[in-house]
């Protein structure tokens, strides 16, 4: 869980070339019944990756409270529901095969029934956050072959300063192949970042500054109205 662009989707594609595992990517929005979500597991190869991509959002599942109300109801009872997701990650039909591994993305935790994120279901929550001074060293090694050079202090001070996810990093990284270039333009963009961040900062400032003339104006107003009257 993080938000984009910090590298979800790439740590899954890391998985599956170090565990030599098939990756299935499941769209829940093409299946329409909890059948059908049980069969799809059943298909699945050993050895395999399940992935579920902006599970948050993916599709709006009925609360489980609903799905027994509607329990009477056989021609519901078999739509897709928190519920078969449930059951699908963590009843019996989750049993069904040998080296499997479920992965959800979402860029909002905040946003996931708790019932899916309990320990047993989603044994393990990674965090992929912004870039920070770490994880900038691993990329400019990665696509320079250096671990120092003068400009990593400023660059890792503005890293502490501004929002910036890897993927911007590495693009600013990938625009030249001379190292002070490459460097000197990721810094222009985290300055960009930070006067904007900034800017934005000032401009809110500056609304609560105008809210505040017009309600003491408007006060000025009433003063005056009850003085002539």
């Amino acid at each position: 869980f993080g938000p984009p662009g910090t590298g979800k989707s790439t740590l899954i594609g890391a998985m599956a070339n170090y565990l030599k595992f098939d990756i299935y990517d499941l769209n829940l929005r093409e299946v329409r019944m909890n059948s059908g979500l049980n069969r799809l597991l059943v298909s699945m190869k050993n050895k395999s990756l399940l992935v579920i991509e902006d599970i948050d959002c993916s599709i709006d599942f009925k609360n489980r409270n609903n799905d027994k109300k509607n329990e009477t109801n056989k021609s519901r009872n078999d739509e897709i529901s928190l519920s078969g997701l449930l059951n699908f990650i963590d009843g019996l039909w989750s049993t069904s095969g040998e080296e499997r591994i479920v992965v959800f993305t979402t860029n909002y935790k905040e946003k996931l029934d708790p019932a899916l994120l309990r320990p047993g279901r989603m044994d393990m929550h990674i965090n992929m956050g912004y870039c920070g001074p770490n994880s900038f060293r691993i990329l400019v090694s990665n696509y320079h072959a250096i671990d120092e050079h003068l400009m990593f202090e400023e660059i890792e001070g503005l890293l502490k300063e501004v929002e910036a996810t890897p993927a911007e990093v590495a693009e600013q990284l990938m625009r030249s192949d001379d190292v002070d270039v490459a460097l000197e333009g990721l810094i222009q963009f985290l300055r960009g970042k930070r006067d904007e961040d900034q800017g934005n900062e000032g401009n809110g400032e500056d609304d609560k500054d105008e809210k505040l003339v017009l309600v003491e104006k408007e006060e000025e107003r009433l003063e005056s109205s009850v003085e002539d009257q």
